[in-house]
């Protein structure tokens, strides 16, 4: 049975708000993150060396390992997946 009141929906709820977008690239950032992390420490790859093989600092990777920096350029997001050995794949819906 449907409910005979149903609410809005909360990308409706966003929309209306006027932050959809962010709260949609805040958590896109936030799973990338915790991806990028969970392969670093199954690999056994510590900030460090993970810098290193990017041939970038220590400070950028953890740009890009912070989870509320939104403004890491798809470049950099693709040169860690594959030093990882992963791929970046984004799909456009």
């Amino acid at each position: 049975m449907k409910p005979e009141h149903m609410g809005q929906s909360f990308s409706d709820f966003l929309d209306e708000l006027g932050i959809r977008e962010d709260v949609e690239a805040q958590a896109i950032k936030e799973i990338l993150a915790d991806r990028l992390r969970v392969a670093m420490h199954e690999q056994g790859l510590t900030k460090t060396a993970m810098a290193a093989r990017m041939g970038t600092s220590r400070r950028a990777l953890d740009r890009l390992l912070d989870p509320e920096n939104t403004s890491v350029t798809l470049h950099t997001m693709q040169r860690a997946a594959s030093i990882l050995g992963r791929r970046l794949r984004l799909e456009l819906v």
